[in-house]
């Protein structure tokens, strides 16, 4: 039977490949989504421009003013935090473009980079070509020109393909490559005079650019929210993209097309949630979050700000449950540094990952992803952007309110159930195993014993002897339980 399903669809895919897709959302959304990218789970999200070198924002939790990436618009409005030190520490006269020369990456390693992204578990990775800042990471002769110098990492300061490069590492370790691109730019002065002029002659070239020389699995467009799709001329873009370019069968694209476009047009584009409350399986999603919370690094954030190894697989487990794929970011240094503290936590995850990730890869979410402790389930959120929502608090025992005791995915008739704490014994509410179940944690042999108790199935873990069972979030495994 799953053979007949992963037919139909390969096939179904197949035939709207080989459709002409037409420049309006309609004929787009025929198309659809290639099955690897909700497939693959987990993805590296990293923000990387002249923003690495002035690495600061104020520490305001669920608040995009902790956006360090944001620094060159919060020091032009005057924003207090952001302005205070600047004036402080580079005088009000020093303007954001004289951090170029700062911006050297002379301690990059791609390989490096890639290699920690290959052991941290992540399977795609995406780049910002082109932040709001306008700097590209790339060759890009339309950034020259419309700045009237040079605005790229290869003509500017770091004389280097910094996009590329790490496009040839990340590929060599067998991960897929994508990028952000905004498609608005804060001060460019094309945009500051004649935004359709900008877009017909700036951006829909060095878009197109960028796709011909790099061929991207994954485009996280963004910077969208001051026209609609129209005027971006979207759906014309999204046509050739989707028809002629050299990426049109495999590519992905996210939902930011326009003022709006965001989280309609779910048959072409996959719905971004950023800081958010996720969404569910019905639809693609993906949340995006950074390990500490500004996307590009912020030398402000200390310890307590960042996530523990911990908290990120809770996360991860949580959005997977629901069906959705984790972006998670990192923010590298203006000398081209993984900060050390990020390099761990994603080699922890990579730990974990390796014992438990057929857990998470090509899984697909059940009807209820949670076994709540009680039918007093507190409200979420749904809010995709800064819902202040956390896996990590949904475990927790609460006076007042149901906490999550198990988490679940499955894969064809193969339950899997991942205990947040441990517990001696397991409760399965409403789940009873059949004659030819078999019951094991992942990252050990030993079979368990499972009995049904009335309605429910209990698992005995009182037999395990400490350092038997790997770490700590433990998965069961009920193969053709279902």
């Amino acid at each position: 039977m799953r053979k007949l399903i992963v037919l139909a669809v390969f096939l179904s895919f197949a035939v709207a490949h080989a459709q002409k897709f037409e420049a309006n959302w309609e004929s787009l959304n025929q198309r659809g989504i290639p099955a690897w990218f909700n497939q693959d789970k987990f993805g590296i999200f990293i923000h990387w421009g002249v923003y690495a070198v002035p690495a600061y924002a104020p520490i305001i939790p669920n608040n995009g003013l902790s956006y360090s990436e944001w620094y060159w618009t919060r020091i032009v409005s005057k924003q207090k935090e952001f302005w205070d030190f600047h004036v402080k520490n580079y005088g009000e006269n020093f303007t954001y473009e004289q951090f170029e020369s700062q911006f050297k990456a002379e301690l990059y390693d791609p390989q490096h980079w890639a290699d920690i992204f290959k052991k941290s578990g992540a399977k795609y990775v995406v780049l910002t070509s082109k932040h709001h800042e306008g700097y590209a990471l790339w060759n890009s002769s339309e950034a020259d020109r419309t700045w009237g110098k040079p605005w790229n990492a290869v003509t500017g300061t770091p004389q280097r393909d910094l996009l590329g490069d790490l496009t040839t590492a990340v590929r060599d370790a067998d991960l897929k490559m994508g990028y952000y691109y905004s498609l608005y730019e804060w001060y460019n002065p094309l945009w500051k005079t004649d935004k359709q002029k900008y877009i017909n002659d700036h951006m829909l070239p060095q878009l197109k650019d960028l796709v011909n020389k790099y061929k991207p699995s994954i485009i996280f467009s963004d910077g969208e929210w001051d026209l609609s799709d129209t005027t971006w001329r979207s759906t014309e873009f999204l046509a050739w993209l989707f028809n002629e370019s050299p990426v049109a069968k495999d590519v992905v694209v996210n939902d930011r097309w326009g003022k709006n476009t965001r989280e309609r047009n779910h048959g072409a584009t996959y719905t971004t949630s950023e800081y958010g409350s996720g969404k569910s399986a019905d639809i693609v999603w993906e949340e995006s979050q950074g390990i500490g919370h500004s996307y590009g690094y912020n030398r402000n954030e200390r310890i307590d700000n960042y996530k523990s190894s911990r908290e990120l697989l809770l996360l991860l487990i949580d959005i997977v449950a629901r069906g959705g794929n984790l972006l998670l970011d990192i923010g590298p240094t203006g000398d081209g540094r993984i900060p050390v503290i990020m390099q761990e936590r994603l080699l922890e995850m990579g730990e974990w990952l390796h014992i438990n990730g057929e857990a998470i890869y090509g899984t697909q979410a059940l009807a209820q992803p949670y076994q709540w402790s009680s039918s007093n389930i507190p409200q979420k959120n749904d809010k995709s952007y800064m819902a202040g929502y956390s896996a990590a608090t949904l475990i927790e025992p609460k006076q007042d309110f149901a906490h999550v005791e198990l988490f679940f995915t499955k894969k064809e008739k193969d339950l899997y159930c991942f205990l947040p704490k441990f517990q001696q014994k397991v409760i399965l509410k409403d789940y009873k195993v059949k004659a030819n179940t078999r019951v094991s944690v992942l990252g050990s042999s030993k079979i368990l014993k499972a009995t049904n108790v009335g309605n429910n199935c209990e698992v005995d873990l009182s037999g395990f002897k400490p350092g038997e069972i790997p770490g700590e979030l433990l998965v069961l495994k009920f193969q053709n339980m279902l």
